[in-house]
């Protein structure tokens, strides 16, 4: 970044900065008048470059929003999955642009983006309104990067709190009523691997043999399966970017080995041999399954069985964490199993779904306060 001077007449200057628009990479300059000596002017436009640097200094940009949104939804093509940016380019075209995009970027603030929670309350959901604020928070933090803005208008705004989905977990005998009717069925083994393991639908549809360790009885989650916006399926590292590995019961691993046998057999009928490479949870022609395909055979097997509880096919993975907790497992424990960022977010997700736990703890409470007041007796 640089400047200089021009006079333009006897004690009146221009201090022109040359500066470059991080997000085109084209050359901008910014003039600005000064009245007084040249020493002075010299001064003055080494204080411009530093605020510049500094980040005090803003770009002009007469771009609108709609015009800046466009460039940031591009710019985020590949640094998020395929179905995220499908996702953000949906609710910045249905929502934001319709609301904002005219406006300058320059120009956007804070009472406008409440405007516009507001107005979508009454049409979507609470989950989509937090959503498109996520998104705004994101684009006018680059917007600052950029240096196109000073500060973050969507800070100020007041977006509605979050509304935590009611989550259903099955006891023991649901879990044995649920594999005992599904048994045989397609859909058996990925209700197996939810509620023994907890692995998400994508993490069960990517789980290929190579990560079965049959001689140590564990299996390695690395990866989850998503459908790409133009209707084919990705690998991805799993959530929060860490795989992890898990302990397989015995019940768990005899299966795995029965379905393993019998996969075998299937696709040798149709010459095709078994590997490593092979997808425990895979269609009749040795395909993976969509995340989405799980979920929906989960749900039609359940509409033709109303004597079992209707739940999601993610219930099944609160299920597996519920039964955990009831059964005295650590914490930590649970939350290396779901693949949680915290034991923290686990307890909190997921303790007041077992009352059990509550009770548990105010008899210890008890037990312990009255040995101490017993003491104090003697």
């Amino acid at each position: 970044m640089r400047g200089h001077l021009r006079e333009r007449s006897p004690g009146h200057w221009a201090i022109v900065i040359d500066t470059v628009d991080a997000a085109t990479g084209k050359r901008k300059r910014k003039w600005h008048s000064f009245e007084g000596t040249k020493r002075q002017a010299q001064v003055r436009c080494a204080e411009l470059i530093a605020q510049s640097k500094d980040a005090g200094y803003i770009v002009p940009s007469k771009a609108t929003f709609a015009e800046f949104l466009t460039r940031w939804i591009e710019h985020k093509r590949g640094k998020l999955s395929a179905q995220s940016h499908k996702r953000y380019s949906e609710l910045v075209r249905l929502h934001i642009a319709p609301a904002l995009g005219g406006t300058p970027l320059k120009k956007i603030e804070p009472q406008q983006i409440d405007s516009l929670y507001t107005q979508l309350g009454e049409r979507v959901s609470a989950e989509t309104v937090i959503y498109v604020h996520r998104i705004l928070k994101q684009a006018l933090q680059q917007a600052i990067k950029w240096k196109l803005l000073a500060g973050n208008p969507a800070d100020a705004a007041e977006p509605p709190k979050a509304e935590r989905p009611t989550m259903q977990a099955l006891d023991a005998d649901g879990i044995a009523a649920l594999l005992d009717a599904s048994r045989g069925m397609a859909v058996y083994m990925p209700i197996l691997l939810a509620v023994m393991t907890g692995m998400r639908r994508g993490e069960i549809a990517a789980l290929r043999w190579r990560s079965v360790d049959f001689s140590n009885a564990t299996l390695a989650v690395v990866a989850s399966i998503e459908k790409t916006a133009t209707g084919g399926l990705r690998e991805k590292p799993p959530k929060n970017g860490r795989g992890r590995s898990l302990a397989l019961s015995p019940m768990l691993l005899d299966e795995l080995r029965q379905h393993r046998a019998r996969q075998a057999e299937h696709l040798l009928r149709h010459g095709v041999r078994l590997t490593d490479d092979h997808h425990v949870v895979m269609r009749g022609d040795g395909l993976p399954y969509q995340p989405r395909t799980l979920t929906d055979s989960f749900d039609h097997f359940l509409s033709r069985r109303p004597k079992l509880k209707r739940i999601r096919f993610h219930d099944l993975r609160h299920t597996h964490c519920s039964q955990l907790l009831a059964s005295g497992v650590h914490v930590k424990v649970a939350q290396e199993r779901l693949g949680h960022h915290s034991a923290a977010f686990t307890l909190d997700r997921y303790s007041h779904t077992i009352p059990s736990l509550q009770a548990d703890a105010a008899r210890l409470v008890d037990k312990a306060l009255r040995k101490a007041m017993a003491r104090r007796v003697r």
